[in-house]
């Protein structure tokens, strides 16, 4: 098995080797991946960090020795806050644009080593320490309030299937990054999300940052937002937006009509 990194701003991750397959995700920069096998100029590989497997072109994966792949892996990254900065390769003297929830493995708060590459970063990293304190004082609401502040990093970001980057985002790639600013892991899809956290029973019980999920016809859980309070919803539905919610679901007053059913709420913090 080979292992790889992705050292671009952001690689798109297909359903099947062809530029022309559906787009099912994105590896945000920094973001390992093993290397199942290859097809012609395609690469099968899951991602580390959620274990969702697609296709990756073969001239956008750099690849790792194993021994470099599993220090990187065992290291907390660093995850950048600004909405796009330029990283700089001080081996190669060439500039990357990072955006916003990328990854810097061993950041030490000015550069960083990928096997014998130096990188460094002068932009805005994800500084938790509010975050985990208010964990530590069991402040659980001002914790929410700061995971929130960072799903409003996203408002009115554009739709886009498969997406993970504030130039373009799915529901559930949203709920993902808000979740990764705060270091913590969701799985990416809206149907394996809903297998996270506890359930909340009513809506008049939710709080900031609960997950809360929508069915089809069918009953096939097809959308997550955060609820922003009891009353309202951000959530990505063309845009990243906020809306009004009840028991009944999501309310879009432009439209005037509930465009998504309420299956369940879960809390994580």
């Amino acid at each position: 098995m080979e292992f790889g990194i992705c050292l671009h701003s952001v690689i798109p991750v297909r359903q099947e080797p062809s530029h022309k397959a559906e787009m099912i995700t994105q590896v945000l920069f920094g973001e390992l991946f093993r290397l199942l096998f290859y097809e012609k100029d395609w690469a099968r590989v899951r991602l580390a960090y959620d274990n969702y497997e697609g296709w990756v072109h073969r001239k956008q994966v750099s690849l790792l020795q194993e021994r470099e792949y599993l220090r990187l892996l065992d290291l907390e990254p660093a995850v950048t806050m600004d909405l796009v900065q330029l990283l700089s390769n001080e081996t190669r003297h060439t500039v990357i644009p990072v955006i916003l929830g990328s990854s810097l493995p061993g950041f030490d708060g000015r550069k960083f080593l990928i096997e014998d590459t130096v990188f460094t970063f002068d932009g805005q990293v994800a500084d938790i320490s509010l975050f985990e304190k208010s964990l530590s004082r069991h402040d659980r609401q001002r914790a929410k309030q700061v995971l929130m502040d960072d799903a409003m990093l996203y408002l009115n970001a554009p739709y886009l299937w498969g997406g993970r980057s504030p130039f373009g985002l799915d529901c559930s790639g949203f709920t993902q990054m808000v979740y990764k600013l705060k270091k913590i892991r969701l799985l990416r899809d809206s149907s394996q999300q809903s297998a996270h956290g506890e359930q909340v029973s009513f809506i008049t019980e939710a709080e900031p940052g609960d997950l809360a999920f929508f069915d089809d016809e069918e009953g096939n859980i097809t959308h997550v937002g955060l609820m922003v309070d009891k009353y309202r919803i951000i959530h990505v539905s063309g845009r990243v937006r906020i809306d009004a919610i009840d028991h009944q679901g999501i309310f879009n007053e432009e439209e005037k009509r509930y465009t998504h059913k309420l299956r369940i709420i879960k809390r994580i913090l």
